[in-house]
């Protein structure tokens, strides 16, 4: 049994109920969501929820299938390495008095990240990027204290 990181994003009806179907399959099938993103597109009439979860390769494929069986659903993709443009968007918010300011403005500043509020105390930044982006600039700021943060999970599309 292999276990791998999926990526998979599925195209739904904007309708209720639709979410919990989906993520009830994965769950009955012992299936950790590791991030759930669900918004709508370009259509008002259709959602994309892109799913990342660990699992066995032939258990998600059989997941997958079922997925794409559910009504309201129009379209299943398991992204397999390289098969997609995926990032996800982070929040954190960091203790930043006047002597750690400009040193976390210039990791800031690396990671092309973009201030988002600036008080006395704290910064809040926001930066996007792939998990080994995001887990680098978490790295480089932990020293300086992360008060909270925030993250989208990866969203994803087809190249």
């Amino acid at each position: 049994m292999t276990v791998h990181r999926h990526t998979i994003s599925a195209l739904v009806e904007n309708k209720f109920g639709v979410l919990a179907r989906v993520s009830g399959i994965l769950s009955g099938r012992g299936f950790n969501i590791d991030s759930l993103n669900v918004a709508p597109t370009h259509d008002a009439t259709l959602s994309r929820i892109t799913i990342v979860l660990k699992g066995d390769d032939q258990a998600l494929d059989l997941c997958v299938k079922q997925l794409g069986k559910l009504i309201n659903v129009v379209e299943v993709n398991d992204f397999k390495e390289g098969q997609a443009v995926a990032h996800e968007l982070l929040l954190v918010k960091l203790k930043a008095d006047p002597s750690t300011r400009s040193e976390i403005l210039q990791v800031n500043e690396v990671f092309r990240g973009r201030v988002v509020s600036m008080t006395s105390e704290a910064l809040i930044l926001e930066i996007a990027g792939d998990d080994d982006k995001i887990a680098a600039f978490l790295g480089l700021l932990e020293p300086f204290g992360i008060i909270e943060l925030a993250r989208t999970g990866r969203l994803a599309l087809r190249r």
